[in-house]
């Protein structure tokens, strides 16, 4: 239900747009009636970081109102993403030049203090120094929009998200915490609106904290159902949950919502990307391979096109997927990682290691990333199959390819430390597999050992696993073929507590104890009875 309140007069329009479903809104501003449906349609899209259709929105609000200050603060927001840690901020200043040249200017047309100050935020969010200096002034604007006025819980949920847009260096605790507790504030009085239980679930997106994030996510599937990032986010916390039947229905959910505004505006079907990634992870967690196939194959043919369409300058998409995203990356490159991604975790979940998928290629091009996920994968493969000459040559690439990510995320001033840790870690997993396979166990152990040190201390991130074979896992897997079923036991569990419910852990951990139990049965029937006439004690 979309409930929409002027800052003077409920509007009479507001039964239409309750139709709408993207959560409830209201926001006091001083534009004129003619430019609030829009506007607070923008808003609400701009909570479920529908930023494209929340920027369509604004500008509309604009063309209804020319000088409507919020209309141009809300299109300017629309290029940020605190959470992705995309911006784009030569666009913002673009859009907020429309409003009037300079700064001064734009702030002179904002009529109210509440109003400047939500423009001075955008000023300073879009304005000079480092992308953290700019993000840490902005948090503090926001807190002060908080703190003066309480009952704005629009400016409660930008301050919570400013808050979380602040860790830059990967999930903090500490950070999301205090994030968590501004909206707790106001989440009672507000258990519809868009941004307060979106940004909870943000907040509680982890393994320890998720249980805490289930009642935003089971409201925010019922208040937003057209907007498919709504649908997908409440996949966070079920993924985090291990409930498998939740997570794959919320994400069938995103796909049929975001291919239904696709067939509308004359688009394909999405088939890689984000929501498709967390779909087909679902479908291996149910042992659904068929299905998880399906949306693997499908992105497959996707990335393929974008890579032929980015080659080829003659191509009528050439420069949609050549062109430079937020993230610094083309398209092109993002189709491809996405693919890159599913087949690895097809292939490590259902230890098809013969399959046909393993024989797929990249396009020719410069895709670092999927081709280090490609190399990772494609090594793992050929040591499962016995191919230890194959495996070597591959796992040489993996580092090579690492490397090349590095470098490339030096080159577009990005934090690569997370990324650095996983090449690491991709290397030393293929190193202690090939020390196992060559008669060293105990050398792939203590590899192992310190690969599982070095991923409990990355950032506990949401979603299917960064590390597509998690360490602890691998390293149970090992113990467990070196008949040590108890220290297999402790890796097991330590693997399912960051990836709860994860289907090969709880598989592998079921046959470590079903191990265990037979050593403890043998070992009794071994030990004299206290019947036995022989027995001395």
């Amino acid at each position: 239900m979309f409930c929409l309140l002027s800052f003077f007069f409920l509007l009479s329009s507001a039964p239409a747009l309750a139709q709408q479903d993207f959560g409830e809104v209201a926001f006091a501003n001083s534009g004129p009636p003619s430019a609030q449906a829009d506007f607070l349609l923008g808003l609400a899209q701009l909570h479920n970081f529908e930023y494209e259709d929340a920027a369509e929105h604004f500008r509309k609000a604009q063309q209804a109102a020319p000088d409507f200050v919020m209309a141009f603060w809300g299109e300017a927001m629309t290029q940020n993403h605190p959470v992705w840690h995309e911006e784009d901020v030569a666009d913002a200043r673009e859009i907020l030049k429309r409003l009037a040249p300079t700064s001064e200017a734009r702030l002179a047309k904002a009529p109210t203090e509440r109003e400047k100050l939500y423009l001075r935020s955008a000023e300073v969010l879009f304005g000079d120094g480092t992308k953290e200096e700019r993000a840490r002034q902005y948090e503090s604007l926001l807190a002060e929009i908080h703190h003066k006025f309480p009952e704005d819980v629009d400016g409660a949920a930008f301050y919570a998200l400013a808050t979380l847009g602040t860790a830059e260096h990967g999930r903090d605790f500490v950070t999301y915490m205090r994030a968590a507790a501004v909206l707790e504030e106001v989440f009672r009085q507000h258990p519809h609106h868009p941004g307060v239980v979106h940004y909870l679930i943000h907040c509680y997106d982890d393994s320890v904290h998720a249980p805490l994030g289930l009642r935003a996510a089971r409201i925010y599937s019922k208040i937003a159902p057209n907007a498919g990032h709504a649908q997908h986010m409440t996949s966070h916390i079920f993924l985090s949950l291990g409930m498998w039947e939740d997570e794959v229905k919320a994400n069938e959910t995103a796909m049929a919502v975001v291919n239904q505004a696709r067939q509308k505006a004359g688009r394909p079907p999405a088939m890689c990307g984000h929501y498709n990634e967390w779909l087909e992870y679902g479908y291996l967690q149910q042992g659904r391979v068929a299905d998880a196939r399906r949306v693997l194959e499908g992105c497959r043919q996707t990335a393929e096109k974008a890579a032929a369409a980015a080659a080829d300058p003659k191509s009528p998409t050439h420069a949609a997927m050549s062109g430079m995203m937020m993230s610094g990356m083309t398209p092109a490159m993002v189709a491809l990682d996405s693919y890159a991604e599913m087949r690895a975790h097809f292939l490590i979940n259902t230890q098809l290691w013969s399959d046909e998928a393993v024989r797929w290629t990249l396009p020719a091009g410069d895709y670092p990333f999927a081709q280090q996920t490609f190399d990772y994968t494609n090594a793992l493969a050929a040591i499962h199959r016995g191919d230890l000459a194959g495996a070597r040559e591959t796992a040489a690439r993996v580092e090579s390819d690492g490397q090349r990510s590095v470098a490339w995320m030096k080159q577009q001033k990005l934090d690569d430390s997370m990324l650095g840790d996983a090449a690491l870690i991709y290397n030393g997993e293929l190193h202690a597999l090939l020390a196992a396979a060559e008669g060293k166990p105990q050398d792939a152990i203590t590899e192992l050992q310190s690969m599982a040190t070095k991923e409990h201390s990355m950032p506990l991130e949401f979603g299917p696993p960064n590390i597509e074979k998690p360490t602890d896992e691998l390293l149970g897997e090992l113990l467990l073929k070196l008949n040590r079923p108890t220290e297999a036991r402790e890796a097991f569990q330590a693997a399912l507590a960051r990836a709860p419910g994860r289907k090969l852990t709880v598989e592998d951990l079921a046959r470590t104890d079903k191990e265990i139990m037979a050593a403890a049965t043998k070992q009794g029937a071994k030990q004299p009875s206290a019947n036995n006439p022989e027995h001395k004690p």
